[in-house]
């Protein structure tokens, strides 16, 4: 009797006794009649942002990247710490759409069209690092081996950097097939409703979706086959991009800790940044009924077991570098936390292993004010956990006579800004024109009295 009772307490998925209809309603009124009022504003902010990383990144590429703050010891900085910080954001996506579709966990059905937008727009911002740390952006498909007249010049397959490559342009490929394939039936439902210009343009993208029952089962079937093809890539994807570290002489880096180290991060900090996503989501374009407390209280446990998980890679780091008995070892990871840069390091475990055990007090997850700092504290952390590793690495080497520090220029800082910029740029026009819940999705978590009631309601019309 106890098991019952508390099954029959947990709140509901979905509030308001939604019916089919009511939800396909709800999640089309923004696409049809446009966001609430503070879409616009926040829209112009994220597009200024934009410009700023346009204005910025064209003139290093003119210029080149000597005005980077790079130096001879310090080659890797603040590049490549945002480019591992937006891969590493783009991975809640495949891991709510993929592996939770997989385990059959019902609460991912309000968030995985957003996670699964906010993975294809993190990987593109992830994308414009290296690009641009080319140097000469323009002669980027000399990383693609394909038949060409250019001589003996070949890539390098040994290169963990050319690896980045294959895994990134695999993962981006995967997620943006399953993000639209998934939308095929919300983007009929929108072509049924609109009228004139807007109907042709969603019949072009809805791919001739009929709702037949053939159609469906093939859906799901398809649905099922890319699920499983991506999972491998929520493993894969962080492990090659550890690996330009763990294959390095560098210490501090050269672990075999580094693989499912960055995965779990990279997990942990995707996750705070659909939490972040979310919370906003849910109040501007009032979809409260459908973002509930259970999804946000789900995604919360999520970010306190991977934290916790990230917490104990971080004790592992010091106690291996301790038993060594590696003067080397020890002394970078004494430069971490007592050095010039033991202040990003003190950030980092702050933001990364303190804030987040406050999750485990069923009143903070509660709390949306108080999750949503938190998120916004992992997101930091996880920035300045990516710097640690990178910068605080190399500006101690081997050699007392090259040491040196770094410190970003302003071309750098409006980089990144930019990148900030394209990420919300794109995300708020997906809102705007593409449902952001999935209807189909949702309409599967509903109560059977409640869609039962509905149909009875749509067969009378």
């Amino acid at each position: 009797m106890s098991i019952i009772q508390t099954s029959t307490l947990k709140p509901p998925l979905i509030l308001g006794r939604k019916t089919p209809t009511q939800v396909t309603s709800d999640v089309c009124t923004v696409p049809e009649k446009g966001p609430g009022r503070l879409w616009l504003p926040a829209f112009l902010l994220a597009l200024s942002a934009l410009l700023l990383g346009i204005v910025a990144v064209t003139y290093q590429i003119k210029v080149g990247i000597g005005t980077w703050g790079l130096n001879r010891t310090v080659g890797w900085a603040f590049d490549i710490t945002n480019f591992v910080f937006w891969v590493g954001i783009g991975h809640a996506g495949t891991l709510i759409s993929a592996v939770l579709l997989l385990l059959r966990q019902k609460w991912r059905t309000s968030i995985n069209r957003s996670a699964e937008a906010m993975t294809i727009f993190a990987v593109m911002c992830a994308g414009v690092f290296p690009l641009i740390h080319m140097g000469r952006p323009w002669l980027c498909f000399w990383v693609f081996p394909y038949p060409n007249t250019r001589g003996s010049l070949w890539v390098n397959f040994r290169s963990p950097l050319l690896w980045d490559v294959f895994a990134i342009g695999t993962y981006f490929t995967i997620s943006l097939v399953f993000w639209y394939l998934g939308m095929i039936p919300d983007v009929a439902t929108l072509r049924d409703r609109a009228k004139g210009f807007r109907r042709k343009l969603y019949s072009l993208f809805s791919l001739g979706w009929n709702g037949s029952a053939r159609t469906w089962s093939r859906y799901e079937v398809t649905c099922l086959l890319l699920a499983a093809l991506a999972t491998p890539l929520v493993v894969s994807v962080h492990s090659v991009v550890s690996s330009d570290f763990a294959t390095a002489v560098v210490p501090g880096w050269h672990t075999t800790l580094f693989p499912p180290y960055f995965v779990v991060g990279a997990v942990f900090s995707g996750f705070a940044m659909v939490l972040t996503l979310m919370i906003i989501a849910r109040k501007v374009m009032n979809f409260e009924d459908y973002i509930t407390q259970r999804h946000i209280s789900a995604m919360c446990k999520v970010v306190v077991f991977t934290g916790s998980v990230v917490g104990g890679a971080y004790a592992t780091e010091l106690f291996i570098a301790w038993y060594s008995g590696s003067p080397y070892e020890q002394f970078a990871f004494n430069n971490r936390i007592s050095g010039p840069y033991a202040w990003a390091y003190a950030i980092m475990v702050g933001c990364n292993v303190v804030a987040p055990q406050l999750l485990w007090i069923r009143k903070v997850r509660e709390t949306i004010a108080l999750v949503f700092i938190i998120s916004i504290l992992v997101n930091v952390g996880m920035w300045f956990e990516r710097f640690v590793i990178i910068v605080a690495s190399l500006h101690r080497d081997f050699l007392p006579s090259s040491w040196t520090s770094y410190a970003p220029t302003l071309v750098e800082i409006a980089t990144f800004v930019g990148s900030f910029g394209l990420f919300f740029t794109l995300f708020l026009l997906f809102c705007r024109f593409l449902p952001m819940i999935s209807m189909n999705e949702v309409k599967t978590v509903l109560k059977p009295h409640e869609a039962t009631e509905s149909f009875g309601k749509d067969t009378l019309k």
